[in-house]
């Protein structure tokens, strides 16, 4: 049996505060662009981790899934 490895709060993260990552950038525009929403520029990881997470909750939403 495979445990998941557990998840940490991107506030609690010690890079958090730095800018989001470029593969961050690019699914998040992905995602923001299916949901029809505008992505806000200059995101931490943090913030950026924090809205793919919202932006996948929403997604799931709109596709019925």
């Amino acid at each position: 049996m495979t445990e998941r490895p557990v998840e940490k709060d991107p506030e609690d993260w010690t890079t958090g505060d730095e800018p989001m990552t470029g593969p961050q950038e690019s699914y998040l525009r992905t995602l923001a662009r299916e949901a029809g929403e505008d992505v806000p520029e200059n995101l931490s990881k943090a913030q950026a981790s924090e809205l793919i997470d919202e932006l996948q909750g929403r997604s799931k939403r709109l596709r019925g899934g």
